[in-house]
């Protein structure tokens, strides 16, 4: 699940293109401008702590704490209203990440169900110092995360849900998330997910689905063309080949271009420019019970 370059990475904050400025709350932007400002938060997550610190700004964030322990990586963007826990997706020379994609084992979750063993371990290096940030924090908070950080993001978000702690996720963004547990784990919170796929991007479908991983959340899917649409399995199956074979045209390795945050990014701020419609959800639901 190695990431691309991210080519903001040698940019200036100031250089660094963003398309979303808070004014207020996130609660008050439209679904679509919130999954915009968290695929750009996802972006920046990816730049290193003093970069971050400089561009959050822009974004309307007004403190950035950046959270590492043994190669896994977050980033708390907070302002006034909210706090949006970012976690840093896979860097090809991290061997830490490297680790955490390949290992596909499954691990008994802290809940039911079972949780892939990597991205489990990424976690619980970081919840200690999250839960600390989120114990006494009265703010919306917000997950979010592309790639490894997606997976990342799904399961911090379920653990503050099902926590002692009184922060409740408000929702959950994730662009380019592989599947993270088994059916009965994924579908034992009730939180609003909007779950980012791009056509062909290889890293939503591992690990496969015969190892009884699933997805979770809206499905929110770009076709070939970058146009957020509503397909069905067999119509997402057409179009996957119909990227495949445009993108062998234009000399690209499809699955793995359509992966790049900034990609997502595009078409995102495509989708809030032309009013694009949002798909009807399908949400299993299991309340809490504290």
């Amino acid at each position: 699940m190695a990431e691309e370059q991210t080519p903001i990475s040698g940019k200036a904050a100031d250089e660094i293109e963003l398309n979303s400025r808070l004014a207020g709350p996130i609660a008050d932007l439209e679904p679509l401008q919130r999954s915009l400002l968290f695929a750009e938060i996802s972006m920046i997550s990816y730049l290193p702590e003093p970069q971050a610190r400089a561009v959050a700004p822009r974004l309307g964030f007004t403190n950035t704490t950046y959270i590492e322990r043994d190669g896994a990586q977050a980033y708390i963007f907070t302002n006034d209203d909210d706090l949006v826990i970012a976690c840093r997706g896979t860097e090809p020379n991290e061997w830490n990440d490297i680790k955490a994609d390949a290992n596909a084992f499954t691990d008994l979750a802290e809940t039911v169900g079972r949780v892939h063993r990597g991205f489990k371990r990424e976690v619980d290096d970081l919840w200690p110092k999250l839960e600390e940030a989120l114990q006494d924090d009265s703010r919306t908070t917000w997950f979010t995360g592309h790639s490894l950080g997606g997976a990342m993001a799904t399961i911090c978000a379920g653990r503050c849900y099902l926590s002692h702690i009184p922060a409740m996720p408000e929702e959950l963004h994730t662009f380019g998330s592989p599947r993270v547990g088994t059916k009965r784990y994924v579908h034992n919170t009730d939180i609003t997910h909007y779950r980012w796929v791009n056509n062909n991007d290889i890293v939503t479908r591992v690990p496969p689905a015969w190892l009884r991983y699933r997805h979770t959340g809206r499905l929110m899917y770009f076709n070939t063309y970058g146009k957020l649409r509503a397909l069905t399995p067999r119509q997402r199956g057409k179009d996957r080949w119909r990227g495949f074979r445009l993108g062998l045209k234009e000399g690209k390795v499809d699955p793995f271009s359509d992966h790049a945050i900034v990609r997502y990014v595009e078409y995102v701020n495509n989708a809030v420019n032309d009013r694009a419609a949002i798909p009807r959800p399908r949400f299993t639901r299991i309340k809490r019970s504290k």
